[in-house]
């Protein structure tokens, strides 16, 4: 279903709409949209508030029919906290509740009055922006694979959010574009991430990375078979996939919007459609979650069609590793050394170890590019999950500035990362009796280690490692599948770099000065331990 936004300034009293949405504080204190309704109401919000209809407490609803002096059908009351205590996650929960009972109650179009809300910190721009991608994210449904859908019998198809006045409208427009692109770009993640591994085969992943090439322009893509892996000397990807009767395939995805010869920023996305572990065999239960190791992977497509939908004057470039990793005869052992693309060795001693493997030949390969920026994104390690849970991303890499940008970008975006220490003292854990390295360093800092490995095939560049092992899906509850992370943060991060004409460092975002406007014109659960997810 395609859902229409658009945003414009206008007194709630005349919108002709199914709904209009407004909020109220805790404790039963209108917001100032609701006050002016409450005033042409001649106080009969006030009213029901006395009667102790709603609190206002964040999750409750309530929806109004045949409020006097309104031309809407409707007026949803949602409940917003308390007031001083308004903050990002608090804003989002709010206008979540609001889609889901506008979704539910047949309201098809509304007028939403909530991004007028006061979020600490957060301007008109940012309110809008996290509204569109809230509302996305509480309408998206995965039933494709369904003999039955369940479909709403009036869906919401149309949302108009509202702005104080009319010279914000231009730097809310921009925002409701940006939105809209990095929503397309998270389903686009979430719904490759949520395919089952039967369906989401390594050369499946490469014909949707050709289908979205397709679609723009500025977007080609090239796939490398498993022959061509092999002379381009890429063993340590090929260990990997050994054991599967999935072929691999290198998937190369390049947007060319910037000047010509400019370097690239390259994004490296891990893509493992199914992980067994190999040899180094996953316990059963839980297994069928390694079907989401190829999130890396999915959040480089989906952040490359928000990259291509904004037209950014960047070069951008997707490289994806599409492999499978299977227990066979033909399998990799714990113990096998490889030579890697780099002509560094590799002693494997786990197979589930994986994820480096094949992200350690593609960081090589990247090096033909000459990029400015890599980024790499995997779903690496368990231990990342047991590090921070499943709110922010792990994030190491080998220059300040860079982890700064990414930070900044993942506050902007709520999409948040978190730095951990990338020290040379953890490096020793990988050293090998028999080859330049092992592919682990044992339990302690499993996901420094990882990141410690992959460090040795970025030294030519600026580079940073995103794990998104707790971020990437959710386990086990009713909501399980696909997040589509990390696709804010980099796209984020890649429209700051676009703003800010590629510059080596942003101003943190709290310092950021307000954007200048014309004129007012007169208005009217964890996954297995194991070192690889």
């Amino acid at each position: 279903m395609r859902m229409e936004f658009n945003v414009k300034s206008g007194q709630p009293e005349k919108q002709r709409t199914a709904c209009v949405v407004v909020g109220v504080y805790e404790p039963r204190r209108l917001s100032d949209v609701a006050q002016k309704i409450d005033e042409v109401s001649q106080g009969h919000l006030s009213s029901i508030l006395r009667r102790g209809d709603l609190e206002g407490k964040i999750g409750q609803t309530l929806l109004l029919h045949n409020v006097p002096n309104m031309l809407a059908d409707r007026v949803l009351l949602v409940g917003c906290g308390r007031e001083r205590e308004l903050g990002d996650s608090q804003y989002r929960k709010i206008i979540a509740h609001a889609i889901r009972t506008l979704h539910d109650t047949g309201s098809m179009e509304t007028v939403c009055y909530l991004t007028e809300l006061n979020v600490r910190g957060r301007d008109t721009s940012w309110r809008v922006r996290h509204a569109i991608e809230t509302a996305h994210a509480s309408l998206y449904t995965f039933d494709q694979l369904k003999s039955k859908k369940n479909p709403t019998r009036r869906p919401l198809r149309k949302i108009v959010f509202s702005v104080a006045s009319r010279r914000e409208l231009p730097a809310a427009e921009k925002a409701s574009r940006e939105a809209q692109a990095v929503a397309t770009g998270v389903a686009l993640a979430k719904d490759l991430g949520n395919l089952p591994g039967n369906i989401c085969t390594p050369t499946y992943l490469a014909d949707r990375a050709k289908t979205l090439c397709s679609l723009h322009e500025k977007l080609t893509c090239k796939i490398l078979t498993e022959l061509q892996i092999e002379k381009q000397g890429m063993n340590a990807l090929l260990a990997v996939s050994r054991g599967s009767d999935q072929a691999p395939r290198l998937i190369i995805m390049e947007y060319k919007g910037g000047k010509k010869g400019a370097d690239p920023i390259v994004l490296i996305g891990k893509g493992v459609t199914f992980d067994t572990g190999g040899i180094s065999l996953k316990p059963a239960e839980k297994m069928d979650e390694m079907k989401f190791d190829m999130c890396g992977a999915a959040s480089v497509l989906g952040t490359l069609s928000a990259v291509a939908e904004l037209q950014l004057p960047l070069n951008v470039i997707g490289i994806v590793p599409a492999v499978e990793n299977m227990p066979s005869g033909k399998a990799t052992k714990p113990g096998d050394i490889v030579t890697t693309l780099s002509g560094q060795t590799v002693e494997i001693l786990n197979t589930d170890a994986e994820g480096r493997l094949i992200l350690c030949d593609s960081l090589t390969y990247a090096e033909r590019y000459k990029p400015e920026i890599v980024i790499d994104i995997a779903t690496l390690t368990g231990a990342c999950v047991v590090a921070l849970g499943s709110h922010a991303h792990g994030l190491l890499s080998n220059h300040n500035p860079l982890t700064n940008d990414l930070l900044n970008a993942g506050r902007m975006s709520g999409d948040r990362a978190w730095e951990l220490p990338l020290w040379d003292e953890y490096q020793e854990q990988l050293d090998s009796p028999f080859a330049d390295m092992a592919n682990i360093g044992g339990k302690p800092a499993g996901t420094i280690t990882a990141a410690c490995f992959l460090s040795r095939f970025a030294r030519k560049y600026h580079w940073a490692h995103l794990d998104i092992a707790g971020t990437g899906y959710i386990a086990q509850t009713k909501e399980k599948g696909s997040t589509g992370r990390p696709v804010p943060l980099l796209t984020q991060y890649l429209i700051n770099r676009s703003s800010i004409g590629q510059s080596e460092e942003l101003t943190p975002i709290d310092q950021m000065p307000p954007e200048p406007v014309p004129p007012e014109p007169e208005l009217d659960d964890l996954p297995p331990e194991t070192e690889d997810d």
